[in-house]
C-alpha cells in the first residue's frame, strides 16, 4: 500500500501559497467577501444516481429489550465522525431477541453500521470485552442479506464462550500476502500482518459476516460468511482482487463568503484522503493535516485531481477545517457526506457547496497575535471543545506572528464553547500558556452578528529561545570506522505529527547525526486472550514508516528500526497479570513473531541499515526470564530453541544488521543466550551516576567510565559484538539519579515523562542538568573504543519543547551533540 501524496510538500505549497497571497488582506478576511462571485455560476446538474441494491439485515440481541426501547440501526459517517452524523434506522421486532429490516444502498457500497438500544439513552453494542463496537462493514456487491448477532450492550456484560478465527489475506493475482488490511467480523477489527495473516478473538457462536478492507482502496473488498464454534478456531483464507487507479478530477463552486485563498480541502474515508480510521480527540477520524488540498481556478472555483481506485466507494465532502468543523452543509444545515462510486474510466465530477454555515449564528473571526519568539517553521494551531477537545486546525498566517481563523459551522449543534491555542498541532503539549494542559480554553458564544475575536498569546508553555547557550570547547577523538551518531524517536505517534516528520529529520541531521532510528509501536489490547497489533489513530501502519525511513533516506541519514510496545497498564503489572500458562505462551510467540517479522519486511521493503530487537520490557519472555518482583515467568521449557528459530526466520525477511536491544540494570549486565545469532548490542542506557542533585560533571564521568569498564566492557568482550550506548535522561534536577520519584517506593520510568504526558508538578524543569549528564557519558565513550556508537533517546519530532521529558528536540543537550557528533565522525577536526 502506497500513499502517493507528500503531505509535507503540500502543505509547505500551501502556505507558500496562502503567505503570499493573504499578506495585508486582513479586511478581506474580516469581510468575508471573496474576490469573486461563485455562485454566480450555474449550480451544476445532480451527478446520476448509482445502481441500486436492497439489503436485508436481520440480527439477534442477547436480551429482549426493556420497555419503552426499541432498536436502531445506525449507519455511521466516519468523514464527519462516526457518533456526529448517523443515520438511524428503526428496526422491526420479529419475536424478543430478533429484529429485521430492509435498506437499499448504492451497488458496492461500503456500509458501516452498528446496532443501538435507543430508550432514554443510546447505548451501543459492545464486544465480548466489554469495548464498545466501533462499526460493522457489510459490501453491496448486489441484493443480499446479513446475520448479525449482537455479543453485548455496554451497559451489560458479556460472560459466554467465544471462538475465533485465524486467516491470511493474500492478492489473488500472485498469492502474495497482503499487510495492513482491514478485517471486521461481528463487529470485531483487525489489521493483516505482513504475511497477510490476523486473528480475531472473542467472536459469539454463529454465522458472522467477515469482510476484508483496503484502507486506501486498491483492492476490491471481499466478503463471505464465517461460522463460529465456542472454543474452536475457524480458519479462512481471503483473496483480494487488486483495481487499477484512475484519474478523477473534482471541480467544486463554493459560496460567496468563502474566505479568499483559505485553503479548501478534500475531506475523504481513504486513508490518502486524512482518514485514520481510529477514533481521535472528540469522537473524530479524520485529520485536516492529511486532507489534500483543493487548487483555485481562475474563474473562482476549486478543482483537485485525485488517483482512485476503481470501483472504490469514496464518501468525502469539501471543507475550511475538517470533517466537522467549517465543512459543508445542506441550505438545511445538516452535514453533506457525498458518494461516488470510481467508475472505470475515471472522469470528472462537478460539485456545488450549498453553504459552510450550519444554524443562524453568524461566523466567527478569530485573530491571534503569536510571540515573537515563535519559531518561523512553525504553524499555530486552534482548537475546539463543543463536547470534549476536538482535533486542532492550522490557521491562517497573515505574516509578522499573526494567525486567522474564520468558524463558520456547525453553531446548529452549540451555542457556546471554548477553543485554545497551539504549536504544530500538538494541543496538550505545545500549548499557549494561559490554557495550557488541562486547564480550560477561552470561551466563546455565538451570536447572529459577526463576531472578531482579537487574541494575544503571552508565551507558549514549555518554550523559550534562551537555551542559555554553553560553551564548548572539548577535544573529541573521532569515533572508529563505522561510527554511529544518532537520535532514537520517540515510541509514540499521532496522524498529526505526518507534516512535522521532514522538519524533525533536518533538525536531526543538523546536530551532525549519520543515523536515525525510528520506534514504531503496535500495542497490548487484551492479556487473555492475547490481542496484540496496531491500534489505527494511536499505532502507526506501513505506510507511515515508509514514509518515515524514506524521508531520512533522503537526508542521506542511516535508518535502523526499533519497533516498541505500547502497553495500557505499567508493563511489570502487565506481565504479573498475564496467565503466562502453556496456551498463553504459545500466543505470544506467535504474535511477536507477527511483530518481529511484520518490521523485518518494512526494514527490508524500505533499505533500512538496522533493525533493533527487544527492548526493557523483553526480560519476562527471554530463556530463565523473571518477573519484577524475582519470580519466574513460568517460559516454556524449549523458549531458547523458539527464540533460536525466530532470529533464524527474521534473517530470511530482513539481510541488514540485527541488534539486540538490552537494558542497563545497575548490578550486571546480561544477554540473551541467542545473542550469538545476532549482529551487535543496543544497550539503553539510565543509569545512575550521580547519589544527589549536585554531582560534577568530572564524578558523574568518573561512574560513567566504572560502569562501562567493570559491568558493560565484560559482556561485550564475551561476545565480541559492536555495542551502540542508546541514552535517556530526563530534563529534571537530579536526573544523574536515574530515579525519578512516585512519592513512594521505587522509580517511575523515564519514558512516563514523554510528551503529551509530560507534568509533574513536582519535578523541577532543569536543562542543564540534562545536558551535564550527557556531557559526562560522552567523555565516558569518547575514550573507549570499543563502544562502537551513541544515541540519544526520546526526541519528540513535533515540536520542540523545554519540557522535563527525555527528548532532546530545542533544548541544550541539542547544542552538545551538534558539536560532539562532527567531530565523533570526523566530519570536523
Amino acid at each position: 500500500m502506497n500513499r502517493k501524496f507528500n503531505p509535507f510538500m503540500k502543505t509547505i505549497i500551501t502556505w507558500s501559497i496562502i503567505a503570499l497571497i493573504l499578506s495585508g488582506c486582513q479586511a478581506g478576511l474580516t469581510s468575508g467577501k471573496s474576490p469573486v462571485t461563485s455562485h454566480s455560476f450555474p449550480k451544476p446538474p445532480k451527478p446520476k444516481p448509482e445502481p441500486m441494491a436492497e439489503i436485508f439485515f436481520a440480527v439477534t440481541i442477547p436480551a429482549p429489550l426493556q420497555t419503552g426501547e426499541t432498536l436502531v440501526l445506525s449507519i455511521l459517517d466516519e468523514v464527519t465522525g462516526l457518533s456526529i452524523n448517523p443515520e438511524n434506522h428503526l428496526l422491526q421486532k420479529g419475536d424478543n431477541t430478533h429484529y429485521y429490516l430492509a435498506i437499499p444502498f448504492a451497488l458496492n457500497s461500503v456500509v458501516k453500521y452498528r446496532y443501538i438500544r435507543q430508550g432514554e439513552n443510546a447505548i451501543l453494542e459492545s464486544r465480548y470485552d466489554n469495548s464498545s463496537v466501533r462499526y460493522r462493514l457489510f459490501y453491496v456487491g448486489g441484493p443480499g442479506e446479513v446475520m448479525d448477532t449482537v455479543t453485548s450492550w455496554t451497559d451489560t456484560s458479556f460472560s459466554g464462550e467465544t471462538g475465533r478465527i485465524t486467516g491470511k489475506v493474500v492478492n489473488n493475482d500472485d498469492e502474495s500476502g497482503l499487510s495492513d488490511i482491514l478485517v471486521s467480523v461481528g463487529g470485531n477489527q483487525t489489521l493483516s500482518d505482513s504475511n497477510g495473516d490476523f486473528v480475531l478473538e472473542g467472536l459469539v457462536a454463529g454465522t458472522h459476516n467477515l469482510v476484508t478492507y483496503s484502507l486506501d482502496g486498491k483492492y476490491q473488498p471481499f466478503q463471505q460468511g464465517a461460522t463460529i464454534i465456542p472454543g474452536k478456531r475457524t480458519p479462512v483464507v481471503i483473496k483480494m482482487n487488486p483495481v487499477p487507479l484512475v484519474n478523477v478530477v473534482f471541480t467544486v463552486i463554493v459560496p460567496d463568503n468563502t474566505v479568499p485563498s483559505a485553503p479548501i480541502r478534500f475531506a475523504g474515508n481513504l486513508i490518502q484522503l486524512g482518514n485514520s480510521f481510529g477514533d481521535l480527540d472528540g469522537g473524530l477520524s479524520s485529520v485536516a493535516v492529511d486532507m489534500p488540498v483543493l487548487t483555485p481556478l481562475l474563474d473562482g472555483r476549486f478543482s483537485i485531481s485525485l488517483m482512485l481506485p476503481v470501483g472504490a466507494d469514496i464518501r468525502y465532502k469539501y471543507t475550511m477545517g475538517d470533517g466537522f468543523w467549517n465543512a459543508e452543509h445542506e441550505s438545511s444545515g445538516s452535514f453533506t457526506t457525498r458518494q461516488i462510486i470510481v467508475p472505470s474510466s475515471g472522469g470528472a465530477i462537478q460539485d456545488y457547496v450549498e453553504t459552510w454555515q450550519a444554524g443562524p449564528a453568524a461566523p466567527i473571526l478569530f485573530e491571534v497575535k503569536a510571540p515573537d519568539n515563535t519559531p518561523p517553521t512553525d504553524i499555530v494551531s486552534i482548537q475546539f471543545n463543543p463536547y470534549g477537545w476536538t482535533e486542532p486546525i492550522q490557521m491562517w498566517p497573515l505574516g509578522n506572528n499573526q494567525w486567522v481563523y474564520q468558524l463558520f459551522s456547525p453553531f446548529n449543534l452549540l451555542s457556546s464553547f471554548e477553543y485554545r491555542y497551539c504549536r504544530n498541532d500538538q494541543c496538550g503539549s505545545a500549548d499557549e500558556i494561559a490554557t495550557s494542559g488541562n486547564s480550560k480554553g477561552r470561551e466563546v458564544v455565538t451570536s447572529l452578528k459577526p463576531q472578531d475575536l482579537k487574541d494575544a498569546i503571552s508565551s507558549w508553555n514549555w518554550f523559550s529561545d534562551n537555551k542559555n547557550e554553553i560553551d564548548l570547547k572539548d577535544t573529541v577523538q573521532p569515533g572508529i570506522a563505522g561510527f554511529l551518531a544518532g537520535v532514537e524517536l520517540a515510541a509514540s505517534y499521532s496522524p498529526v505529527w505526518r507534516p512535522w516528520m521532514p522538519l524533525a529529520f533536518q533538525d536531526i541531521q543538523a546536530m551532525g547525526s549519520n543515523l536515525v532510528v525510528v520506534s514504531p509501536t503496535w500495542t497490548y489490547q487484551k492479556q487473555n486472550p492475547l490481542v496484540f497489533g496496531p491500534v489505527l489513530g494511536e499505532d502507526p501502519i506501513g505506510v507511515d514508516v515508509s514514509m518515515d525511513i524514506n524521508t531520512a533516506h533522503a537526508l542521506k541519514l542511516n535508518v535502523a528500526l526499533f519497533p516498541q510496545v505500547n502497553f495500557q497498564q505499567p508493563v511489570d503489572d502487565w506481565w504479573t497479570t498475564s496467565p503466562r500458562d502453556a496456551v498463553w505462551w504459545d500466543a505470544w510467540f506467535a504474535r511477536y513473531r507477527s511483530f518481529a517479522i511484520y518490521y523485518a519486511d518494512l526494514a527490508k521493503n524500505n533499505n533500512a541499515q538496522m533493525l533493533v530487537l527487544g527492548g526493557d520490557w523483553m526480560g519476562p519472555a527471554q530463556p530463565a526470564g523473571v518477573l519484577a518482583d524475582g519470580t519466574g515467568s513460568n517460559l516454556p521449557m524449549d523458549s531458547e530453541t523458539r527464540w533460536s528459530s525466530l532470529i533464524a526466520e527474521i534473517r530470511q525477511h530482513f539481510n541488514g544488521q540485527i541488534y539486540w536491544a538490552i537494558p542497563y540494570q545497575g548490578i550486571e549486565v546480561s544477554l540473551p543466550v541467542f545473542m550469538d545469532a545476532l549482529d551487535g548490542i543496543y544497550l539503553l542506557w539510565y543509569a545512575p551516576l550521580a547519589t544527589t542533585d549536585q554531582g560534577s560533571t568530572s564524578d558523574m564521568q568518573a561512574e560513567a567510565e566504572r560502569l562501562l569498564d567493570t559491568q558493560v566492557f565484560l559482556m561485550q568482550k564475551t561476545y565480541q559484538k559492536p555495542l551502540i550506548i542508546s541514552i535517556a535522561y530526563p530534563s529534571i534536577s537530579g536526573t544523574a539519579k536515574a530515579c525519578i520519584s512516585t512519592g513512594g517506593p521505587g522509580c517511575m520510568r523515564w519514558s512516563s515523562l514523554n510528551q503529551p504526558n509530560s507534568r509533574n508538578n513536582s519535578l523541577e524543569i532543569n536543562m542543564k542538568a540534562q545536558e551535564e549528564v550527557y556531557l559526562s557519558v560522552l567523555k565516558a565513550v569518547n575514550l573507549r573504543n570499543w563502544i562502537t556508537g551513541f544515541v540519544s533517546r526520546g526526541y519528540f519530532p513535533p515540536a520542540n519543547l523545554q519540557d522535563a521529558s527525555a527528548s532532546i528536540h530545542g533544548k541544550l543537550t541539542s547544542s552538545l551533540l551538534q558539536y560532539w557528533y562532527p567531530r565523533f565522525l570526523g566530519s570536523i577536526k
